[in-house]
């Protein structure tokens, strides 16, 4: 068994405790259980998706293979982290940065699972997988860069109640958007999903525009525990 997957989720939980320290002050606690939640209904689907029974087959929960429905991780992340948080807007907006750290370094677990990978690609930075004279794009790797410039962007936008957690959907969307078709997956991934959430985060970002007030910053998670 290879629990390869595990370590990639290890190291999003590490890319959004950094986050959590660069960019603003959060509760990581909230984030963690958002994350943790989020990866677990993802897998759930995933799993169901693949006729697998989770309560008899736990252990799958772990394992590399099927990968992770990232439709319903997002959607179950996004919901835990509203209610924990305590249902503010104003928290989701200084959330949206930190997370965008933790899916960069859910991406670069790419390098534990041997998956960072895509379609072929005769530029100088592609390589291949060990046996192979195939060189291809590292997607993931793009992926996880492209999560790391997103987070720049969101926390230097102006503090209007919603506008960094619609530009944050809106960005994540984007960038699996931009790398879907160097992917290697079957029937070309979940594209239908990733234009919804690009349009529905535009969509919260011009109403927090239109409606905010300038100058008025998201209010920090306050941190838990001592």
């Amino acid at each position: 068994m290879e629990f390869t997957l595990l370590w990639a989720a290890l190291t999003g939980l590490g890319g959004l405790w950094l986050g959590s320290r660069l960019v603003e002050e959060v509760a990581f606690d909230d984030l963690l259980s958002a994350s943790i939640a989020g990866l677990a209904g993802g897998r759930v689907v995933e799993m169901l998706s693949q006729g697998l029974n989770p309560l008899t087959n736990p252990m799958d929960l772990l394992i590399v293979r099927g990968g992770v429905d990232t439709t319903a991780a997002t959607v179950v992340a996004l919901l835990t982290l509203y209610l924990v948080s305590g249902r503010a807007i104003s928290r989701l907006d200084a959330a949206a940065p930190v997370a965008m750290f933790g899916l960069a370094g859910w991406h670069l677990g790419c390098l534990w699972r041997g998956a960072c990978l895509g379609t072929a690609s005769n530029l100088p930075w592609a390589w291949s997988e060990p046996g192979s004279v195939i060189s291809r794009h590292p997607v993931e790797i793009y992926a996880a860069l492209g999560f790391l410039a997103a987070a720049w962007l969101v926390s230097r936008l102006p503090g209007h109640p919603g506008a960094r957690a619609g530009a944050g959907l809106a960005l994540a969307a984007a960038i699996r958007l931009a790398t879907e078709p160097i992917r290697l997956s079957i029937g070309g991934g979940p594209v239908p999903e990733y234009m919804i959430g690009l349009g529905i985060g535009i969509a919260v970002g011009v109403i927090a525009f239109s409606r905010g007030r300038p100058g008025h910053t998201a209010a920090p998670l306050p941190r838990s525990g001592p």
